[in-house]
């Protein structure tokens, strides 16, 4: 039976997952915080969430919404999906198998193998370690949580969107990154068109890009400081079709400009990210997306926060 994916749907997914979930802040502020003109600004702090980004949601849609079997869960992942779903299935007592590629970050093999799950390392990319996930959930019979291209995992990470409508309802714009577009997917479709949603990829990763330039997802290049990430070599199927009818704009972004981000985040609010985690706010430093001055009410997901980019005998945030 196929699972709608739609506003009520979201709804219904929070309502399931609320109780194992955090509700993440937001920090109002200004554009003036960082040196450009003084519009309205919104950070949505979803690398506060439980396991460190907003891949918890979908692990936990998965997992509450769907039949687990005995032979428990598998997944693949850059990193942060797999510490989700390691995580959610630590909190549910069941059996998860994740597997990642070499370029995950040591913040990311040590999270996941930290709530329990079996970890296998395999392959440079995500598609490596999706192809011997698939083979092991064949083999086992076990759930197969996919990243991004599955209905509760869209719905689940579309929570977000309802959660931050409820804290900045008068948002015009919404800066999310892109990777294989589980968020993006499901922020469009709580919007509806109703809030401008923009993607942003970073140059060595344009799935999305491509994908909307071939009428259709393909084959993209997977490299770049935010691989582990934002380089699953296509967007998914199911949020294609939802990014195509509700995303406004995709920009693309430099890896500098992602390390400058980081390094910003942190001199003006003392938040550590992950390069993923503020790639959507890269792209307004950068000046890859410009706001109206003053008058548009912009807001960022600062996705994610599983990075060894910290060195507190020094107290600084080393330059990746």
């Amino acid at each position: 039976m196929s699972v709608a994916i739609d506003r009520p749907s979201i709804a219904a997914t929070y309502a399931t997952i609320r109780s194992h979930i955090r509700v993440t802040p937001v920090v109002e502020g200004s554009g003036s915080d960082f040196g450009l003109p003084p519009f309205s600004l919104t950070l949505k702090l979803e690398l506060l969430q439980y396991a460190g980004s907003f891949k918890t949601r979908g692990a936990f849609a998965n997992l509450l919404r769907r039949e687990v079997p005995a032979a428990g869960v598998v997944a693949a992942s850059g990193g942060n999906h797999g510490a989700a779903v390691a995580y959610a299935a630590m909190r549910l007592g069941v059996q998860a198998r994740i597997f990642v590629p070499t370029v995950s970050s040591p913040a990311k093999v040590a999270r996941i193998r930290s709530y329990g799950a079996i970890l296998a390392i395999g392959g440079d990319r995500y598609s490596d370690a999706l192809e011997k996930s698939e083979a092991v959930a064949e083999r086992t019979g076990a759930l197969r949580v996919h990243a991004f291209d599955q209905a509760e995992t869209l719905l689940g990470q579309g929570t977000l969107a309802l959660e931050l409508e409820t804290q900045a309802p008068e948002l015009d714009t919404i800066l999310v990154a892109v990777g294989g577009g589980g968020l993006i997917g499901g922020l469009a479709t709580w919007s509806g068109g109703a809030t401008r949603i923009v993607g942003v990829e970073p140059e060595g990763a344009p799935t999305l890009t491509y994908a909307l330039r071939a009428g259709r997802p393909v084959d993209a290049p997977t490299e770049g400081i935010a691989a582990d990430s934002l380089a699953p070599r296509r967007v998914g199927e199911l949020m294609f079709p939802i990014a195509r009818a509700h995303v406004q704009q995709v920009v693309l972004v430099s890896d500098s400009a992602i390390r400058a981000a980081q390094q910003a985040l942190w001199d003006g609010f003392r938040i550590v990210a992950e390069p993923g985690g503020v790639t959507a706010l890269a792209a307004l430093l950068c000046g890859a997306y410009k706001p109206s001055p003053s008058s548009e009410r912009v807001g960022v997901v600062i996705s994610g926060g599983n990075t060894t980019a910290v060195d507190f005998e020094q107290g600084a945030v080393p330059t990746p």
